[in-house]
């Protein structure tokens, strides 16, 4: 076991950090103001090549581990940025680049190495099926040379700021599978193409997060536009799955050593009935065990992250990693709110933006409550709970 980041790593962490230190509390308090997308941050990681860093090289990326862009996406955070804003086009296009013809990996992965196109748009989740991806209703359905796609997708984040759109849809009808994972395709979607058979409608959340419901309308895909094979749709999805679990659970421990390191700042500067607050346990110990805590949760996501580089199962470790960080994360987050008192609710000081955003990590990806009953069922052989 080697508990020590690489020198490569160091190096992806000082070049990050310094990039996202360029793009001060201002600038992300006035995207949260003015509920605007980071354009120019996102731009800025494109061009330094940070976005195209799991994409080989022999299509134009850097051909880095899991675990180094987890550095990467951990150092945004870290620095008070939202790694939210670009994370998705580092794990989406892992279906293509797993899954995907030849000609689709070179028509799609150099231009998204390049920055000329945008792939962060993921259609999953459909209002009537929640967490149950089994039961989605979007059809394709078959017709000469491609399909026409009926349904409608919800939480699809960053759809407006994409090119192209990861699509899963029925092509089997449920009823009529032998095997319930089986009769769902993944299909990739160019957004301008589609027109409006592809209409999106933002949600507006308590934080700036740019999602949207997608009403998808007789759309109509070329078979070309098929990722691997007709009803395997679940099982590639299902490779793009642990690497977000463990790129979120990064930008939760970012979020959490930025909590505490304002949260220490702040009590040990700030200076009430003629001494640090932070000389008063019940503001010190919260602060010292959500550092244990979120220490402990990065182990575990240097484990997880290990075993994704080396090829071999980590879907225990990725659910349990994204659990244990994002938890780890909003303890964090509450010992800062709590340390601040009523300055931690004044945006000027930016805990109640990070706050607000460290939160959505507990319910999203996946529900924390999800993962407890993975671990119950298949790590832990325990009765199935649904």
């Amino acid at each position: 076991m080697d508990f020590q980041y690489s020198d490569t790593q160091q190096d992806i962490r000082a070049a990050v950090g310094a990039l996202a230190r360029s793009f001060g509390d201002e600038y992300w308090r006035k995207c949260d103001e003015e509920q605007r997308y980071a354009t120019e941050f996102v731009d800025a990681m494109t061009q330094a090549g940070w976005l195209a860093a799991l994409i080989p090289e022999a299509y134009g990326g850097s051909g880095l581990g899991l675990l180094d862009a987890c550095v990467i996406l951990e150092e945004i955070n870290r620095q008070g940025g939202n790694g939210a804003a670009c994370h998705a086009q580092m794990y989406t296009m892992a279906s293509v680049l797993q899954h995907g013809s030849e000609a689709q990996k070179q028509a799609v992965l150099p231009r998204i190495a390049d920055g000329s196109l945008r792939l962060q748009a993921f259609g999953v989740t459909e209002p009537d099926a929640g967490s149950n991806t089994l039961r989605i209703k979007t059809f394709a359905r078959k017709v000469n040379g491609g399909y026409v796609i009926n349904g409608q997708k919800i939480w699809t984040s960053r759809f407006r700021q994409s090119d192209m759109y990861l699509l899963l849809a029925r092509t089997t009808p449920y009823e009529d599978v032998k095997k319930k994972t089986d009769g769902l395709s993944l299909f990739l979607v160019d957004i301008r193409k589609a027109g409006k058979a592809l209409e999106p409608r933002t949600i507006h959340t308590m934080l700036n997060h740019h999602t949207n419901e997608v009403f998808i309308d007789q759309l109509e895909v070329d078979d070309a536009c098929r990722i691997g094979e007709e009803g395997q749709g679940f099982k590639y999805l299902l490779s793009s799955l642990n690497a977000e679990r463990l790129l979120v659970s990064s930008e939760c421990i970012g979020d959490g050593k930025w909590f505490i390191d304002r949260a220490r700042k702040y009590a040990t500067e700030r200076i009430v009935f003629d001494r640090p607050i932070g000389a008063n346990q019940g503001v010190a110990f919260p602060i010292a065990k959500a550092h244990m805590n979120l220490c402990a949760s990065e182990l575990m996501r240097n484990q997880a992250a290990s075993l994704f580089d080396q090829s071999l199962p980590c879907g225990a470790e990725a659910n349990m990693a994204k659990y244990l960080c994002s938890e780890a994360s909003w303890e964090a987050a509450e010992a800062a709110m709590t340390t601040f008192g009523g300055y931690g609710v004044a945006t000027e000081y930016d805990i109640e933006r990070k706050w607000k955003e460290t939160r959505l990590f507990r319910t999203a990806p996946i529900s924390n409550n999800l993962v407890l009953a993975y671990v119950a069922q298949h790590v832990l052989d325990m009765p199935r709970s649904y």
